[in-house]
């Protein structure tokens, strides 16, 4: 299976946040669609672009850099870090499964 959104998503944090870690993860089989979707993401990026940024604009940070590729993605699961903060307590959180699943 070709991941047409996912690579959109590398390739535009990769340009645009100069991220020391991304993680991409297509938690879609968790959520009732149609296998191999690709509509259901949690990212994991790391980069000193968010060094003292609150967590809200580190998410508005993200979608602007991501732009219309959000048409295409029904939910996306943000966690960004700078270094410093990655180092010391990088919590993710695993995500539930869909109650319609």
């Amino acid at each position: 299976m070709e991941k047409i959104i996912e690579n959109k998503i590398k390739d535009i944090i990769n340009a645009n946040l100069r991220p020391s870690l991304l993680n991409i993860i297509n938690e879609s089989f968790m959520h009732n669609v149609p296998p191999n979707s690709e509509s259901h993401f949690k990212i994991i990026v790391v980069s000193d672009i968010f060094k003292d940024v609150p967590s809200v604009k580190r998410h508005k940070i993200v979608y602007k850099a991501l732009g219309t590729v959000m048409d295409e993605i029904h939910a996306l699961s943000i966690y960004a870090f700078d270094i410093n903060e990655f180092d010391t307590n990088p919590m993710v959180l695993d995500s539930p499964n869909c109650a319609n699943k």
